[in-house]
């Protein structure tokens, strides 16, 4: 696996590149790709930081792995690529997006429109096994990404945190609340949505209005 992430990402996290661990971690996904079928594909893992820079940092959306079925995952949490029918939890996000803002269901899943808005989607877990949900996690990629989530929350300035789900809450303790919006709510997939965990969050209205109070340009989502 060879790290190659926007320069404004190297600048912040290079130093993580150099540790042992992201070594053995380099070595793990090497070896996981050369024998079985991966996702998303190789020149994807880091695509989440090549669409949004450091810098334009404005929302976080932290999501646990890749999407594991065939042509779904393109580097960035909970998007898919073009033309590929919607999974259950990006369905009830754009249905709350709906009922929100007003906003007509999307034809595309692909969330790349977000990224280049300053919206880092970010797995904890950069990649997977083809239909083993959670076959990479505990390898170094949580590491990685906590790292990733530290540096937004010490470096950058008035940040919205999204976190979905009992996995997502736990990131809280990386952020400092004092200088950034998290916001908490149940996780999008129909378990916890039909449980009503999830839909009337008002999250995406929340966050452009937390974001416009601080001087800066609302998402559209």
């Amino acid at each position: 696996m060879n790290v190659k992430i926007d320069e404004s990402w190297l600048a912040v996290l290079g130093s993580e590149f150099e540790q042992p661990y992201f070594k053995e971690l380099t070595d793990f996904v090497r070896a996981e790709y050369a024998a079985h079928q991966c996702y998303p594909k190789g020149r994807e893992i880091f695509a989440a930081f090549d669409h949004c820079k450091f810098s334009e940092v404005k929302v976080v959306i932290i999501g646990q792995d890749p999407y594991h079925g065939q042509g779904q995952a393109n580097g960035l949490c909970f998007s898919v690529k073009d033309g590929i029918a919607h999974p259950p939890s990006l369905i009830n996000i754009f249905r709350e997006i709906e009922q929100d803002l007003g906003t007509p269901y999307p034809i595309s899943g692909n969330l790349e429109r977000w990224a280049a808005q300053g919206v880092l989607l970010l797995n904890a877990t950069l990649t997977v096994r083809a239909g083993e949900a959670g076959s990479h996690q505990g390898k170094g990629w949580e590491r990685f990404t906590d790292a990733v989530i530290k540096a937004v929350s010490t470096q950058g300035e008035h940040v919205v945190f999204m976190l979905w789900g009992g996995y997502a809450k736990n990131k809280a303790k990386l952020i400092d609340s004092s200088k950034h919006c998290i916001l908490t709510t149940g996780h999008p997939s129909p378990l916890s949505a039909n449980r009503g965990y999830w839909f009337g969050n008002k999250h995406f209205s929340k966050a452009n209005a937390y974001l416009k109070s601080v001087g800066k340009e609302a998402v559209v989502w």
